[in-house]
């Protein structure tokens, strides 16, 4: 049904309009007493050999969705309840913006890609942490957090900091996002020499503020040289940071079939066509951080295959996005029923066992 719905309707509607009546939506389930328990109950993993533990917490299953969608914890209960094992919201950052002037979304069809040059359009930091002072219990929540886009480079540090003492203690695990490619300058926070000063002070920041250690993880790019993804899961292991998102949004366009005029649109790519870099670049880390950081892995996930793939590969977990939107509402508890039916005709226990069993490969 959804299939059609998207075929005959959501298509030819604007995807930013489309993206923002979803949300309304979803705010309204949460709004319903009992109504996301409920959902989670029905739609949520409840194979057993499905759950993994890492960076000290409970995953009922290994596909979360990935930052971008709930930009302002707004409806990440609603979303758990879809059957995501996890949910990160955001990217949050320490002032509020508007983000880049609309239209600023792009659906490729014939790719099943996504163009965004949203650029971290949302509430604040400050409106974030109210809205997650009282959270409930039940929902394993990431926050993604960014820099404010008229912030300067050579202040970053405190821009993040800013948002890190506002929404560390609300976190189940933390991401320092340095890769999208919407915000000028942003990327050049890879480089290590950058890099390094930034994540210890945002280590300090979180170790201050909360109460417990919040799990810390860096998010990197696609398009990193496999020399600077070495460097960063290296300075990722000397700062005892607890794992790698990989990856981002590409500014690639190769080998694209859709319409040669939203193909040339500015912003990051998603989908299907970053398959393969996205492994590609999963398997590097594995290969160099040797199993000592939780990996996640993000892009071109479409399906329980994909996701299999990429746990067999080294990942801990895994997140997606643009294959919900193209996939729809029970995107994620096909997966995780998916996963769960490979996993009963294999020889691994669960699904914490097969994480990384393949040959390696880079």
């Amino acid at each position: 049904m959804y299939r059609l719905l998207y075929s005959l309707v959501l298509r030819h509607l604007p995807a930013e309009g489309v993206h923002r009546a979803s949300m309304a939506g979803l705010r309204i389930i949460s709004m319903v007493p009992g109504l996301t328990a409920l959902l989670r109950r029905l739609l949520g993993p409840r194979d057993p050999g499905l759950s993994v533990r890492a960076l000290g917490l409970l995953f009922p299953g290994p596909l979360g969705l990935a930052a971008g969608f709930d930009k302002d914890a707004e409806a990440y209960d609603a979303l758990a309840g879809f059957g995501f094992g996890f949910v990160e919201i955001g990217t949050v950052t320490a002032q509020a913006q508007p983000g880049n002037p609309r239209p600023r979304l792009f659906r490729l069809l014939p790719d099943r890609a996504i163009i965004n040059r949203m650029g971290f359009n949302n509430h604040g930091a400050a409106a974030a942490a109210v809205r997650l002072r009282n959270r409930a219990p039940g929902t394993v929540l990431g926050v993604n957090i960014g820099k404010t886009k008229v912030v300067p480079e050579n202040e970053a540090i405190g821009d993040y900091v800013e948002s890190t003492e506002l929404l560390a203690g609300h976190a189940d695990y933390l991401v320092v996002n340095v890769s999208s490619p919407n915000t000028p300058g942003l990327r050049n926070l890879q480089a290590v020499e950058h890099l390094r000063p930034l994540l210890t002070a945002v280590r300090e920041a979180a170790d201050r503020v909360a109460d417990r250690r919040v799990p810390l993880l860096v998010k990197i790019a696609p398009d990193l040289a496999d020399a600077d993804i070495d460097a960063v899961a290296d300075l990722a292991l000397e700062l005892g940071l607890d794992g790698i998102i990989a990856t981002n949004t590409t500014i690639g366009r190769e080998g694209l079939a859709g319409d040669p005029a939203l193909v040339s649109e500015t912003g990051g790519l998603s989908g299907a066509p970053l398959k393969e870099r996205s492994l590609e670049v999963l398997r590097r880390l594995r290969g160099r951080t040797e199993g000592r950081l939780v990996l996640i892995s993000v892009g071109g996930v479409e399906n329980g295959y994909d996701a299999w793939e990429r746990i067999r590969a080294g990942a801990t977990l895994v997140q997606g996005y643009t294959g919900m939107i193209y996939g729809g509402p029970l995107w994620a508890y096909r997966i995780h029923r998916d996963l769960s039916r490979r996993l009963s005709s294999s020889t691994f226990p669960t699904i914490q066992d097969a994480i990384g069993t393949d040959p390696f490969v880079v």
